[in-house]
C-alpha cells in the first residue's frame, strides 16, 4: 500500500511564498512521476507539476516562472517552492504519485493553500 502524506499549506498573503511537501511511503516502484494538482472550488482537479524520477519537469502554464518542484529520490518525497503567490492559487492541493505502464494512481489528502490579504 502507498500512501503520500502531504504538509506545508496555509493562509499567505499576495505575493507571498510557501513550500509544500509530500512524503510517499510503501512499495513502489523507484522509476516514478510525482506531480502536485490543485482543486479550487467550482473547479475541476488541474496539473500544477510533475517531476519523474528521471527526466523533465512539466508545470501549467499558470505557475511557470512563479513555481518550483524538485524532489528527493532517497527520501520518496517531492516539494513545491510556491512565490508570488495570487489569490487565484488558492485551492487544494494534492500529491499524486504514478508508475509508468500502471494504471494505479495514488494521491494524498491534499493540503489547502490560501491566498489572501
Amino acid at each position: 500500500q502507498v500512501q503520500l502524506v502531504e504538509s506545508g499549506g496555509g493562509l499567505v498573503q499576495p505575493g507571498g511564498s510557501l513550500r509544500l511537501s509530500c512524503a510517499a511511503s510503501g512499495s513502489f516502484s523507484s522509476i516514478n512521476v510525482m506531480g502536485w494538482y490543485r482543486q479550487a472550488p467550482g473547479k475541476e482537479r488541474e496539473l500544477v507539476a510533475v517531476i519523474p524520477s528521471v527526466g523533465s519537469t512539466n508545470y501549467a502554464d499558470s505557475v511557470k516562472g512563479r513555481f518550483t518542484i524538485s524532489r528527493d529520490n532517497a527520501k520518496n518525497t517531492v516539494y513545491l517552492q510556491m512565490n508570488s503567490l495570487k489569490p487565484e492559487d488558492t485551492a487544494v492541493y494534492y500529491c499524486n504519485l504514478r508508475v509508468p505502464g500502471s494504471p494505479r494512481v495514488y494521491w494524498g489528502q491534499g493540503t489547502q493553500v490560501t491566498v489572501s490579504s
